[in-house]
């Protein structure tokens, strides 16, 4: 089993940064890509980044290139998303989840474990 902690979420501004984070725990011997989706109301839910555990590549949606950044803390286990001019398009419940191939996909059914969630919000 592993547990995902997503945190880090909250309300926010129009340009304003966030940091979310997740802590991975439990069996992540067979982790090899963590990745972040987003879900926004009435919508599906999205690819937002991913990154390796091992060398740390990393590969993003269109929407976020340039203003998000994914990185990775070995030691803690735990998996970041700098999100900078941030937008109210950006509203959402932000879930990482871990990928035990070594293949950076985009496509949720790849990830077998998820977190709960944090929201985001984002305000004009």
């Amino acid at each position: 089993q592993v547990q995902l902690v997503e945190s880090g979420g909250g309300l926010v501004h129009t340009g304003d940064s966030l940091r979310l984070a997740c802590a991975a725990s439990g069996r992540t011997l067979s982790t090899a890509v963590m990745g972040w989706f987003r879900q926004a109301p009435g919508k599906e839910r999205e690819f937002v980044a991913a990154i390796k555990w091992s060398g740390g590549s990393t590969y993003y949606a269109d929407s976020v290139k340039g203003r998000f950044t994914i990185s990775r803390d070995n030691a803690k286990n735990t998996v970041y998303l700098q999100m900078n001019n941030l937008s109210p398009e950006d509203t959402a419940v932000y879930y990482c989840a871990k990928d035990p191939s070594p293949i950076l996909h985009k496509s949720s059914s790849w990830y077998d474990y998820w977190g709960q969630g944090t929201q985001v919000t984002v305000s004009s």
